[in-house]
């Protein structure tokens, strides 16, 4: 019974050394964060609705993590509302749809945003290249194109 008990705290030794020997990336928000309030994570499912209806899962996850993304940003206000309401940055802002109740894929998509899930790779902008033509967006480099969206640092 004692041997059992010396291998279980060595075990435990072990893992303990292993993940101080591997030091973790800080995100703003990590999977272990839960600092953020149900009225941010509604105002960021209303965005993604509003501005990412018709797209792809993963592209609603991106739309959010690019406001998350802002807020880590010196570039940027420092809140999810800051970002989401800096004049002339979504269009959709106070449009019928950001108005309206989110559907569950993007309070869902809002939620893996919150976690963590990036998958843009830190981008700050995004567009519709079917429709955009501004030169100054286009002249961004690229991060990731995922549905209609082109997403840029």
């Amino acid at each position: 019974m004692r041997s059992r008990s010396v291998y279980a705290v060595l075990a435990l030794v072990i893992a303990v050394s292993l993940v101080g020997a591997f030091p973790a990336t800080a995100l703003a928000y990590s999977p272990w964060d839960t600092s953020y309030t149900h009225d941010e994570l509604m105002l960021m499912a209303r965005l993604i609705y509003a501005e990412a209806a018709g797209e792809p899962y993963v592209g609603k996850v991106a739309v959010g993590a690019v406001v998350l993304n802002r807020v880590r940003s010196p570039l940027f206000p420092d809140t999810i509302a800051g970002v989401i309401y800096e004049p002339w940055q979504f269009s959709c802002v106070g449009n019928w749809m950001f108005n309206s109740y989110p559907n569950q894929d993007s309070i869902r998509a809002a939620k893996d945003a919150l976690a963590g899930w990036d998958p843009t790779g830190g981008a700050l902008y995004y567009f519709n290249y079917h429709i955009v033509s501004n030169p100054v967006l286009w002249a961004k480099p690229a991060a990731a194109v995922i549905g209609n969206h082109r997403f840029t640092y």
